[in-house]
């Protein structure tokens, strides 16, 4: 065969890939079920997914975020070969205005090598978060601003160690770098820094090799090694791109509107996108601080990496239902901005979509293409609001803002808010879909966490009208627990979100990411320390839909022995990949039996694969034991078959056509 004609028939299977048609009975749904949402909670962001390894870099840590922090939070004062000297928090003359405050080092004696095994100098270590992780060989990219204030030029010497056991006892050089500081005014210094072997407990020292005073700020040491290299901690973001998500919700939650605090800390997205060392860090609504080193050019980034669809979430004026001592208050106060002052908000809007989609012509665009995207990130949704109380001063903002957006920008997919405990019934629910109904917004978010009960045994989305506009996004629920029941239990009720596909266009579990030790909220999707992710029984069934993705849902393919509330089944095309999907639970005690019928399927091959998750109802994948993950086996499909469920499993069938 010829070259040409070798691409000749490698082009006409590709086209006969995009073209096939779905066979009859089947319903359109959505191929957008499965996202994620990522809020700042329980240290998912500084200490988790964003790479950085140094806590309170900036030196911005106060206060107001956690009674007894201050500048010198997460650092402490380091003085090897009996070295002496003083430090103090600074604000004069800072390196930005948003972000004011450095330290401040005055070093009056620098001690003899042989003080102690060779290490001298007075300065201060970091710890990072629970400790520094570090691999030998891998490679960590170290920036410091540093300021000579007083005195010649100063030696000053950076170094990765790890303390070792015993009285007077050196620690051990992982890697080190040295420093000259010669200039008056600020100034950022960068060198490569190589771990010559691995350590857990590591941590950083920046030393004076030099009397006289020098100031500090903007400490980073950030791995090499980070995913698709935009500084995301690769295994992190390795887990949440095999989860196959197809769009991601952020940065919140109520991260968005500043929480139980006030309108006073809310998120605003433009003091996230410049330079790192111009940033403005804010107060966490979970009781630290956000460093904003993951700011909206990383999401979007992130969302491009993984092929993710961005869905941002602003603010439209009013604050958290949880301000104010507001949780579980149906009348709680709310924090509102003066309705003269919310052109301001729609600016915030309006600027973000020119940010995201402009060309490098345009204000906000050129600021995209400064920061290293010069191509539009191709922003297609945006959320308005998040599960605040459907109040009269709400509607009146949300409405607002909403129509500005929408005559600015109709080409842009709104997403509002259901408010909190979004089921039937719910004042709030009821007053946020009455608000849809009138102004015909596109999609609304919905979020409830409820008790494994209710997601065995509810259907909520069967009664929902098949004629409304607008469609539900299912931005945050789960089950209240983590054991293997409880995923079970969300993934039946995510059979039944399948079933409504052409009702419900989108879904995310909440929250995605927890810390260990530094834990806000539970249940998680995603446990992680230094070391690794723990990856939960609800992970596996979140990432088996993500796996199954379609714009075809068929009800009629599959039939279960004595069905009952606890077991469900689906079968989803996805036309584009010529894959089809078999799902099906058993959240029972009891074997059951499926038959499958997919003779309308031409052209299936025989082979195909069988993935089961299964095991005994109250497992659950902890940081000692991960019994629950998925096992794969080849498979020899035929158009009949019958597939025995086991006890509280979940299986998936994959087949090409």
């Amino acid at each position: 065969m010829t070259f040409l004609a070798a691409m000749l028939v490698a082009c006409v299977g590709i086209y006969a890939q995009k073209a096939m048609k779905a066979p009859a009975g089947g319903k359109a749904i959505s191929d957008e079920l499965l996202g994620i949402f990522f809020e700042d909670i329980s240290s998912a962001a500084d200490g988790g997914l964003y790479a950085e390894l140094i806590q309170n870099g900036s030196f911005e840590f106060n206060p107001t975020e956690r009674d007894g922090w201050g500048p010198g939070t997460a650092w402490r004062i380091t003085r090897p070969g009996h070295s002496l000297g003083w430090i103090e928090a600074g604000t004069d003359q800072p390196l930005n205005s948003n972000n004011p405050t450095f330290m401040r080092l005055h070093t009056e004696r620098v001690g003899h090598y042989y003080d102690f095994n060779g290490w001298t100098g007075f300065g201060i270590q970091n710890d990072g978060f629970d400790g520094i992780n570090l691999k030998a060989g891998a490679k960590y990219n170290f920036s410091i601003y540093l300021r000579n204030v007083k005195g010649d030029s100063k030696k000053v010497r950076i170094a990765l160690s790890e303390p070792q056991p015993g009285w007077g006892k050196a620690p051990k050089l992982i890697a080190d770098a040295e420093l000259v500081v010669s200039s008056n005014g600020w100034q950022k210094y960068e060198v490569q820094l190589t771990a010559q072997e691995s350590a857990s407990k590591a941590n950083l020292q920046i030393l004076s090799l030099s009397t006289g005073i020098l100031d500090v700020d903007m400490v980073s040491l950030m791995p090499q090694d980070t995913y698709k290299g935009h500084g995301m901690r690769k295994d992190l973001a390795e887990a949440l791109a095999a989860l196959h998500p197809k769009f991601m919700r952020f940065p919140g939650g109520c991260v968005v509107h500043g929480g139980g605090d006030g309108f006073w800390d809310t998120y605003r997205w433009k003091t996230t996108v410049g330079p790192k060392e111009q940033r403005k860090g804010i107060k966490n609504t979970w009781g630290y601080h956000q460093s904003m080193g993951l700011g909206y050019f990383e999401y979007f980034q992130f969302c491009e990496d993984l092929g993710m669809e961005p869905l941002p979430i602003l603010p439209c004026g009013v604050s958290c239902q949880g301000t104010n001592g507001g949780w579980g208050m149906k009348d709680q106060a709310q924090d509102c901005v003066p309705m003269e002052e919310m052109d301001e908000w729609v600016s915030e809007a309006l600027d973000l979509i020119e940010w995201a989609n402009g060309d490098v012509n345009t204000r906000w665009g050129r600021l995209r293409a400064e920061a290293g995207h010069p191509k539009p990130f191709n922003l297609k949704y945006l959320g308005l609001g998040n599960e605040e109380r459907i109040s009269p001063e709400f509607i009146e903002r949300f409405k607002y803002i909403y129509e500005k957006v929408r005559a600015a920008h109709p080409e842009i997919v709104i997403v509002g808010t259901a408010g909190p405990g979004s089921h039937p019934g719910n004042r709030d629910f009821e007053a946020g879909w009455k608000l849809a109904d009138e102004i015909g917004l596109p999609i609304l978010d919905e979020h409830y966490y409820e008790p494994r009960d209710y997601f065995l045994n509810k259907r909520q989305y069967d009664d929902y009208p098949r004629d409304r506009k607008t469609k539900v996004y299912l931005g945050e629920y789960a089950a209240k627990d983590k054991k293997l029941i409880d995923a079970l239990a969300e993934g039946l009720y995510l059979l039944h979100v399948e079933r409504n596909g052409d009702v419900v266009c989108m879904t995310s579990y909440a929250p995605l990411f927890a810390r260990k030790n530094a834990t806000n909220w539970n249940p998680d999707l995603i446990y992680f320390d230094n070391e690794r992710p723990y990856l939960t029984c609800s992970y596996y069934v979140q990432q088996m839909f993500g796996q199954s993705a379609g714009q075809y849902y068929y009800g009629d393919c599959v039939t279960i022995d004595d069905a009952t509330n606890l077991q469900g089944q689906s079968v989803v095309l996805n036309t584009k990949t010529r894959q089809l999907f078999v799902k099906l639970c058993n959240a029972s005690g009891d074997s059951k039996m499926g038959h499958l019928n997919l003779s309308r399927f031409k052209g299936m091959k025989s082979a195909a694969t069988m993935t089961v998750i299964s095991g005994q109802p109250e497992d659950e994948n902890n940081y000692e034991q991960q019994p629950i993950a998925p096992k794969t086996s080849p498979l020899k499909a035929s158009k009949k078959m019958d597939i025995e469920l086991a006890p509280y499993s979940m299986v998936m069938l994959q087949m090409t056509l």
